[in-house]
């Protein structure tokens, strides 16, 4: 329970999370003012009703914030998403890396410029929906783990500063999804049901590609060709925008084993394909490291990393770097670490920090 009546500006995407967030925090005796980003242009083409950036989450979110007697606004973010998420998406696509664009969007508007709103209302906290624990001390918050572990998104707010997680709020992280549903099914709210969406809010269908060429125009596309890891020349490609490492659809045939892409080469165009175990890595190297818990050159930290959102975590060794890098040592090898990806360290359910995957450049050929 707050001890004074604070302010928070909750971010409402018109889902069952951000909705009982909203509940929870009226219960813990804040004052909550409901917000709900626009961040479609007019002509986006994910326009779609089960999108959180779409007319029918504002629809939704207007509703329950009804419901629970609280205001709502929308607020025009579409040319800061523009820039800050959707230009990022292509172009790291367009530099042979693979992108994390939720993580992004966290930290440059959830918790970023949407401070600026917050504060023009007069709020002390921003609050999410988020399957986080953020623990506030004197001087210092710890990012945790969400308890129901199936949805813990710890791992997309990595990137928040010190600043940033002082001033929010997850009032979800210490319950499951389930008892998530069943309050908002206990409160009558018409999105206690709601399917949640397992796609980026932007892309439709899951088709990154399709939205490159909407967004991009097939000009924009770096084609090259496909090499083996000798050198061979085996086909030419469309744009190295098409490809991510460890895949292997679209790769041409007439070989023994499967094969995958392994590297990808945005100086010469190149896609590198090799097979399973050319996948593996024991090492890597990550740049704009943020450190939650320890400063940079401490020596070797021993930590579980998460080297995408859907892996389980393994042991690895770090090794802090000049200029926020830092190498990571695995304990044990593994499958497809993605440059442009984000590698998160814990250690338990605490998040000690993290940073973005680099490639390695040795792998590719002369």
């Amino acid at each position: 329970m707050s001890s004074a009546k604070e302010r928070v500006l909750l971010g409402m995407s018109g889902g069952v999370d951000s909705s009982v967030a909203g509940y929870l925090l009226c219960e813990q005796g804040y004052e909550v003012v409901g917000v709900t980003m626009k961040v479609w242009p007019q002509d986006c083409i994910s326009r779609a009703e089960d999108k959180c950036c779409g007319p029918q989450a504002v629809a939704d979110a207007r509703s329950v914030a009804h419901s629970l007697g609280i205001p709502h606004y929308v607020v025009d973010e579409a040319d800061q998403f523009e820039r800050l998420v959707i230009d990022y998406f292509s172009s790291e696509y367009q530099a042979g890396r693979t992108p994390n664009p939720c993580v992004m969007c966290n930290e440059k508007l959830k918790f970023g410029s949407l401070w600026e709103k917050a504060e023009a209302l007069g709020c002390d906290y921003i609050a999410t929906g988020h399957y986080a624990v953020i623990e506030h001390h004197p001087g210092r918050s710890v990012l945790r783990k969400g308890a129901d572990r199936g949805k813990d998104q710890s791992y997309f707010l990595f990137s928040l500063r010190q600043a940033q997680l002082r001033r929010a709020l997850t009032p979800l992280g210490a319950r499951s999804k389930p008892e998530i549903r069943e309050i908002a099914r206990k409160l009558g709210l018409k999105v206690a049901d709601k399917v949640d969406s397992q796609e980026i809010c932007f892309v439709p269908g899951n088709d990154y590609k399709a939205f490159l060429r909407s967004h991009l125009g097939d000009h924009e596309f770096h084609e090259g060709g496909i090499y083996d890891l000798e050198g061979n020349f085996l086909a030419d490609h469309g744009g190295i925008e098409m490809f991510t490492i460890g895949q292997r659809k679209g790769l041409p045939g007439g070989s023994a084993q499967p094969r995958y892409v392994v590297d990808i080469d945005p100086e010469t165009n190149r896609v590198i394909v090799g097979g399973a175990g050319d996948l593996v890595s024991e090492e890597f190297e990550i740049d704009r490291v943020n450190w939650h818990r320890v400063a940079g050159g401490a020596g070797s930290i021993e930590a579980t990393v998460k080297i995408r959102y859907s892996h389980p975590g393994t042991r690895a060794t770090l090794y802090p770097l000049a200029e926020n890098r830092a190498r990571v040592q695995l304990h044990e090898p593994q499958k497809a670490v993605t440059p442009g990806q984000a590698a998160v360290f814990y250690t338990g359910d605490v998040v000690l920090g993290g940073g973005w995957i680099c490639r390695q450049v040795a792998l590719a050929p002369a």
